[in-house]
């Protein structure tokens, strides 16, 4: 608590510096992370989940527009990371910032919840916040890339795509996981700690396997993901969602399972679209349950407050003087 009040009387200036530094040294850390798992498509480097852009969209929707410089240096400083900038650099550091401040201003307009315990939110997150924000950040890359001359238009098609559905992918994984974490408190005694270690158990050994295997079983997967929805929603979901995902573009960059036999491309478009179903269907189906748990609980709450009104009704009623005690024969 010190430490808070002792950081409230620092100079503003201080504060927004210290914050921004803040916020650009995890967007650099979540970029070298996404790196670490790059893939090679037509001779592009691509990576299938882009952690930066759902970190930036997590930053605005929490702590508003202050964060954007530290965005846009934590996104230069990754630029910086792969080489010496140049005009193009220019051009990805922009659309990289200016696509999470999209995400997060068309997410406000809609009336976006961070709790994401309506089918509206995940719905406003997967279409507004991923798909349409992340065209901004994919088309100014890829185009600044075609313009320099760095990108052959041969290419521009599948890096395009791979950019897009990256940056989409980020952040329909990892900003539902950031928000969940904020908003992390001490679990209720009725939590169901045995089920969740068979469940955490059995991710942990199962989807190895399945990714692992010779024979493409990838839909084995989804069972998994529906049992940590249906039990846990999105603390479940998105957590085992994400960890699926992680294993499988570790299996296809090794070139094994059920990518071992792919071209670069085909081993791209598999991937893709087998995470975005993969953290659609998290996603969705948790903000469909959460949203009929609350309408459940509501309603017995309102069948509470009824019964208990008629009780006190009732109660009056008893209470009452009847026709002989009121003098009438």
């Amino acid at each position: 608590m010190a430490a808070v009040v002792g950081i409230r009387a620092w100079p503003r200036p201080v504060v927004l510096v210290c914050a921004t530094l803040l916020v650009a040294g995890c967007y650099y850390a979540a970029g070298q992370l996404g790196l670490s798992q790059q893939l090679t498509a037509d001779g592009a480097v691509v990576t299938p989940i882009w952690p930066p852009t759902g970190l930036a969209v997590t930053c605005l929707l929490l702590f508003g527009p202050w964060c954007v410089p530290g965005i846009a240096l934590g996104a230069l400083l990754v630029i910086l990371s792969l080489g010496v900038p140049d005009v193009a650099s220019a051009g990805i550091v922009a659309g990289n910032t200016a696509a999470p401040v999209c995400a997060w201003l068309m997410l406000r307009a809609v009336g976006f919840r961070v709790s994401l315990s309506r089918l509206r939110d995940g719905l406003a997150l997967v279409f507004l916040g991923a798909l349409t924000a992340m065209l901004i950040s994919s088309w100014s890359g890829v185009g600044m890339l075609v313009l320099s001359g760095k990108l052959p238009t041969d290419h521009l098609g599948i890096v395009w795509l791979a950019w897009w559905v990256g940056d989409a992918m980020g952040v329909v994984l990892v900003t539902p996981l950031l928000l969940l974490l904020y908003r992390a408190r001490l679990p209720p005694p009725s939590v169901r700690w045995t089920e969740a270690f068979v469940l955490t158990a059995a991710v942990c050994v199962l989807v190895p396997l399945i990714m692992y295997s010779s024979v493409s079983v990838l839909f084995l997967a989804y069972p998994i993901l529906i049992w940590s929805v249906l039990r846990f929603q999105l603390a479940g979901g998105i957590p085992c969602a994400l960890f699926v995902s992680v294993m499988a573009t570790v299996v296809a960059r090794q070139e094994a399972g059920s990518f071992g036999k792919l071209t670069e491309v085909e081993t791209m478009m598999k991937l893709q679209a087998f995470n975005g179903t993969l953290g659609l269907t998290a996603l969705l189906l948790s903000a469909v349950i959460s949203e009929q748990l609350h309408t459940r609980r509501s309603v017995e709450l309102a069948c509470q407050e009824l019964v208990e009104a008629l009780q006190h009704l009732n109660a009056g009623g008893s209470g009452s003087p009847g026709p002989h005690e009121r003098g009438v024969p």
